[in-house]
């Protein structure tokens, strides 16, 4: 890895590598960290892009998932990204978990100090995005998240149809401007300014005329115990009706909002991706 990008600390796993690295990141102004696995033969096919959820950090995926078997038998790597900038000490960035530290929500911040570094929706989309092809010569990404992650994932993909081959998202906040977790975090980073608000809802930006190419993959656990006050999947299913979108939303009976559930079809969503990353 060149420039100022450290690896931490490395694990094979099934004939590829787990590692964790930290770099001077140039849009956040921080120091940021993210993990990532490697196919064995290091000439993966494509990256999926992960993005966790509140309170998640770039760990969570590689440790809970269980993904590492599928992407290798794939051969696609996956970039797991923090999920917001660290060591600062901004006005009530650390008061709660579901705003701030640990809670970026893949947006560019308007509101004074965030603005300066809480601009986690141009990390992904350009200095992760050119991580992956300039660090480890891929050149085609998906992406997709869990829960904030699968609204940060729902949001970029819609914006970004070129950038990234498909989109999923397990148990995603698709209609944050109408749930609390949403109107908390955008008040926050954005003021009042509603427009702004819409340009990071999955489904404001579907009836908007957004679209992806590509059928949108969406599981979600019937016994979650957001699903009605904070995720409203039925929101996303009807903003695909409307809009035209391809989109197959599976509702997973009995299973709730945890890595339990993530573990258990992740590797129809890692082979949802390498069909459309291996052509």
């Amino acid at each position: 890895m060149t420039g100022k990008t450290k690896a931490l600390k490395t694990h094979k796993s099934f004939e590829g590598l787990t590692r964790f690295w930290e770099h001077d990141s140039r849009v956040t102004g921080t120091k940021m960290n993210f993990s990532t696995f490697t196919p064995p033969g290091g000439k993966p096919n494509g990256c999926l892009i992960w993005l966790s959820g509140l309170t998640c950090t770039d760990e969570n995926f590689m440790a809970k998932a269980g993904a590492q078997k599928f992407l290798a038998e794939a051969n696609l790597m996956v970039i797991c990204p923090d999920t917001s900038p660290r060591g600062l000490q901004l006005p009530q960035e650390h008061e709660s978990w579901d705003f701030g530290s640990g809670a970026g929500f893949y947006v560019d911040a308007t509101t004074p100090g965030y603005r300066d570094h809480y601009r986690m929706y141009s990390y992904i989309v350009d200095e992760v995005y050119q991580l992956v092809e300039s660090e480890f010569s891929v050149g085609k990404v998906s992406i997709s998240g869990h829960s904030m992650g699968g609204h940060g994932a729902l949001t970029i993909g819609l914006r970004e149809p070129a950038k990234f081959k498909s989109v999923s998202a397990f148990s995603p906040i698709v209609n944050p401007v109408e749930v609390p977790w949403g109107k908390k975090a955008f008040t926050g980073y954005f003021g009042s300014d509603q427009q702004k608000w819409k340009q990071h809802d999955a489904c404001e930006l579907l009836l908007a005329g957004k679209k992806h190419a590509e059928p949108i993959l969406v599981d979600q656990g019937s016994e979650d115990s957001f699903l009605k006050e904070q995720l409203r999947t039925e929101n996303f299913v009807r903003a695909c009706e409307r809009s035209g979108q391809k989109a197959h939303v599976h509702m997973r009976d009995g299973y709730d909002h945890s890595y339990y559930f993530v573990s258990t079809y992740i590797a129809d969503h890692v082979r949802f991706h390498a069909e459309r990353l291996n052509t």
